[in-house]
């Protein structure tokens, strides 16, 4: 949030509101968040859209600096498993081409080394948030333009975390 330039109000855990509550599934289980909420299906205005497109475009920032600092090869999960840096890397990059159809924006997986081609995915997603004004796009299976920001901003810091934590 303070790489994008938004501020959140100070609170405690004494002081928080439970507003609402859905349902989850197996992946909220896991810690996603793998549910639109019905409070997403409010119209946004300019500024709640350009604040979600900043958030998104800030995580990108952060996840694109720790990975340049991360080595290639990362400590293993307690079972033995998890990805090296790239391979964790290009899995964030298909499941951004991915979550980016769901919001109407069509790209091929950019490779790794295509600096480009990554821009240019970032920059459509971006850039249909910032535009965003109805809840969702009007595609069948498109996600909430909330829950889309949501959703690529966790997935993307998910993976910048791991990449400390396994370093």
């Amino acid at each position: 949030a303070t790489a994008a330039g938004v501020r959140f109000a100070s609170r405690t855990l004494d002081s928080a509101e439970v507003t609402g509550r859905v349902k989850g599934n197996a992946t909220t289980d896991f810690g996603a968040p793998a549910v639109p909420v019905p409070w997403d299906d409010a119209p946004l205005g300019r500024a709640e859209a350009e604040r979600l497109s900043r958030l998104v475009v800030a995580t990108w920032a952060v996840f694109d600096r720790i990975r340049a600092v991360t080595p290639q090869s990362l400590a293993k999960g307690p079972r033995g498993g998890g990805r090296d840096r790239d391979k964790m890397a290009d899995h964030v990059l298909g499941a951004e081409a991915a979550y980016a159809r769901k919001v109407g924006v069509r790209h091929r997986q950019p490779r790794l080394d295509d600096t480009a081609a990554i821009a240019a995915l970032r920059d459509e997603i971006a850039a249909t948030l910032r535009a965003a004004r109805s809840p969702a796009p009007d595609l069948e299976k498109g996600w909430p333009y909330r829950y889309a920001a949501r959703r690529i901003a966790w997935h993307v810091l998910d993976h910048a975390w791991e990449m400390q934590d396994r370093s």
